[in-house]
């Protein structure tokens, strides 16, 4: 396939998918659960996915990155104006980008607290406030947010984290009330802890271990990020979900469904 542009009436009708924070992790396998499904790419991220950009195209799918920074209202724009160029149109935008943060409540800095929203929430808005209105003029879209199940419950240590996903669903919700009638589905996924880049680095800071985790999940197990695309890719596709709109689905292995106490859940395995 020519990568270099649109070249053909079957090209014109793939449809396009926005996707952030894909070098790695849940990003990346989404990425390419979207290519599989026959989807054009663009991907953003703070830094160059090399890498998922290969793997996408490998697999066939026409594809892009930008680099920039999601909370930059200026990068945002130029995003949107990279993908009109290039596909014109949009027909998916999935918000994946965020950052962790494991601090008590009393030990998090205003500075901490500022960032996290800024990329977990502030940034998430301003994509779909941007690749919004394109939907909007073009009729129709669906918008997946990567919340958490921290948007849901209560995590200790997580307080800034929290915050932010909860405000992640309380925005895909009120989108979906917004333009839900004007033919733009706005959903969330709300992942249980996932094997990442992400998930390393919280363990490394001594915030928990593989079996506080296993021990919780009814499942037994960590989830995969393919477990997360593909939720992901359900949620995006008219033909599978089109009447699924403002969810906030977990894929949490049951975790949000278990109220019983460690040693009941470990007696029914």
């Amino acid at each position: 396939m020519d990568n270099s542009g649109i070249n053909s009436e079957q090209d014109v009708r793939r449809p396009v998918a926005v996707v952030t924070g894909v070098a790695q992790g849940i990003g990346r396998n989404v990425a390419e659960v979207l290519a599989a499904e026959g989807y054009a790419l663009v991907l953003a991220d703070i830094k160059e996915p090399t890498e998922t950009l290969a793997a996408v195209r490998d697999a066939g799918a026409e594809a892009v990155a930008t680099v920039g920074d999601i909370t930059s209202e200026s990068h945002v724009a130029r995003l949107v104006e990279q993908t009109q160029e290039r596909f014109g149109r949009v027909d998916v935008l999935v918000n994946n980008a965020g950052v962790s943060l494991l601090s008590a409540a009393e030990d998090t800095t205003a500075e901490q607290w500022r960032r996290v929203l800024e990329v977990n929430l502030t940034g998430p808005f301003f994509l779909c406030r941007a690749f919004g209105r394109l939907m909007l003029e073009a009729g129709g879209g669906s918008i997946v947010n990567v919340a958490s199940i921290a948007g849901l419950h209560g995590v200790a240590d997580r307080a800034a984290y929290n915050a932010s996903k909860h405000g992640l669903i309380g925005l895909t919700r009120t989108l979906a009330a917004e333009w839900g009638g004007r033919g733009v589905r706005v959903n969330a996924v709300c992942p249980g802890w996932v094997k990442t880049e992400m998930d390393a680095a919280d363990q490394a800071s001594g915030g928990y271990a593989d079996s506080d985790i296993v021990e919780r999940v009814p499942m037994a197990r960590f989830a995969a990020p393919g477990d997360i695309a593909q939720a992901t890719a359900f949620l995006a596709d008219a033909a599978r979900s089109g009447f699924i709109n403002g969810a906030a689905l977990p894929v949490d292995g049951g975790w949000t469904a278990d109220a019983s106490w460690t040693s009941l859940r470990l007696r029914k395995r």
